[in-house]
């Protein structure tokens, strides 16, 4: 698979995701081992998060963007990082029909991947989908996810350039959108800039670049606020423009130094989910798991006491 999966070919490329979202353990282990051998391929794609509520327009700006990058002879994959209920299991976002143009172009890879309920609705694999589709020489990778709370934060912690996508006449409260997420964007896409919304969107453009300018500067870049048409497909060579922009300034030295500590970051995030799991599905520790739970909501323990009692357990210590 991994020399197939070097050679750009797609269906080894889906094959290789499907494996590492699998939960048989022989498959886990055979993941691990394709993605040790295929890191050194990987790291060498722009890689670009963009967020927004449904409604936004994200998927018909993401289509229309690849397609304008992929007749520039650019391979673009775009993981689309699907929430999925977590009363019926199915997902929210659909399938890839909703980029069908896209999906058919011999440059492009789209890929809907189920959350399988991880913490703010980003699945944990999304990081590995990309080093995959770096190895398979894509130029370009879209990660996009439903704003959902704290999917932003986990998306802007594993791309170089963060979008933020809003709609024209909608205030904050209705769009979902706080102080905190705005402080993560690199930049605020107003979509649907087009006919009557027009000058709302000027307008909202206003507002938000007054509201940028009070936070404080992103080391060597300032959050910009675009308008856009994806229906219309106006504003999207300016959108690339400025990602572009954000490369030329960030140069080798910061965007290595960023995406150090994202690995890092990456590292404690997997650690901490892994002790979880062990504690949960290890026959010998599910009890005192349980009962740490227990306790800790009902106030007969604190949780640092509970988590330091666990933290012997898993030393092998009485």
């Amino acid at each position: 698979m991994k020399d197939q999966l070097l050679k750009g070919d797609i269906r080894a490329l889906s094959k290789a995701i499907t494996l590492i979202e699998s939960k048989n353990s022989e498959h886990k282990k055979q993941a691990q081992a394709l993605l040790k051998d295929i890191l050194p391929h990987s790291g060498k794609s722009k890689r670009i998060g963009i967020s927004g509520v449904p409604g936004v327009g994200k998927s018909t700006f993401i289509e229309q963007l690849g397609l304008m990058l992929c007749e520039q002879n650019l391979k673009v994959a775009v993981l689309a990082v699907d929430p999925s209920s977590p009363i019926s299991g199915g997902s929210i976002m659909g399938d890839k029909t909703r980029m069908e143009s896209l999906s058919r172009h011999p440059n492009a890879f789209v890929r809907p991947s189920p959350t399988s309920g991880a913490l703010g609705g980003v699945e944990r694999k999304t990081r590995e989908s990309m080093l995959l589709c770096e190895a398979a020489g894509f130029d370009i990778i879209l990660v996009e996810t439903v704003g959902v709370g704290q999917s932003e934060v986990a998306v802007s912690n594993m791309v170089d350039i963060f979008s933020v996508m809003l709609v024209p006449g909608a205030g904050d409260d209705l769009q979902g959108i706080k102080k905190g997420i705005i402080e993560l964007a690199d930049l605020l896409v107003i979509n649907k800039a087009d006919g009557d919304q027009k000058t709302l969107a000027e307008m909202a453009k206003s507002h938000y670049q007054s509201a940028l300018s009070l936070l404080s500067h992103k080391d060597f870049w300032q959050a910009q606020v675009l308008t856009c048409s994806a229906r219309d497909n106006i504003g999207l060579d300016v959108y690339w423009k400025s990602i572009e922009q954000w490369y030329q300034l960030a140069g080798k030295d910061k965007l290595e130094s960023k995406r150090k500590n994202q690995a890092q970051s990456w590292l404690k995030e997997l650690l901490s989910a892994m002790i979880e799991d062990e504690l949960s599905s290890d026959p010998s520790l599910k009890s005192q798991w349980q009962s740490a739970l227990s306790d800790v909501a009902s106030s007969k323990q604190t949780p640092y006491q509970a988590a330091n009692q666990l933290l012997k357990l898993l030393r092998g210590q009485k």
